[in-house]
């Protein structure tokens, strides 16, 4: 499957999520959406990562944008992680990779001296219109919040 370019409408996609939802993307349409693609729930940096977004979190509510975080983990393993961190948002199950791959964050990594097929952290911003308004690939957990807010900003009404 072909990457998805910045300007392109991102395919209608439907998920298990947190708090026995499903979320469908054509229903958040006129809203920006963050999704953040993540590793694995309760490690360190996907940790910090959620927590800059939920510390952050009225800062984008502010703006009418919805965070969504996604992994490979089941809903039990996000439950568990939304509610220890406290998420004001919802996390999304992707254990078949299907979002995974439509967003092409499957990467070769190297894991402990073992190359491992592995979620490489990016974060997509759809806009209003349903289109890829930006990407943030190989991101760094430390500021990130930051310049997804500032791209939120910059979006058209």
């Amino acid at each position: 499957m072909s990457e998805i370019t910045i300007g392109q409408a991102v395919p209608d996609f439907t998920s298990p999520a947190t708090g026995g939802k499903t979320i469908a993307l054509a229903e958040l349409r006129g809203k920006p959406v963050v999704l953040y693609f993540y590793p694995k729930d309760s490690t360190p940096g996907c940790t910090q990562e959620g927590q800059a977004f939920r510390d952050n979190f009225a800062q984008f509510q502010a703006h009418d944008a919805v965070i969504l975080g996604v992994s490979r983990d089941s809903l039990k393993s996000h439950e568990n992680f939304k509610c220890k961190q406290e998420f004001p948002f919802d996390l999304l199950s992707d254990p078949d990779e299907t979002l995974c791959r439509l967003f092409d964050v499957i990467k070769l990594k190297n894991m402990y001296g073992k190359q491992v097929m592995g979620i490489e952290r990016s974060t997509f911003l759809i806009g209003r219109d349903g289109k890829l308004a930006n990407q943030w690939r190989k991101v760094k957990v430390a500021g990130h919040w930051a310049e997804v807010l500032e791209a939120i900003k910059n979006l058209a009404p």
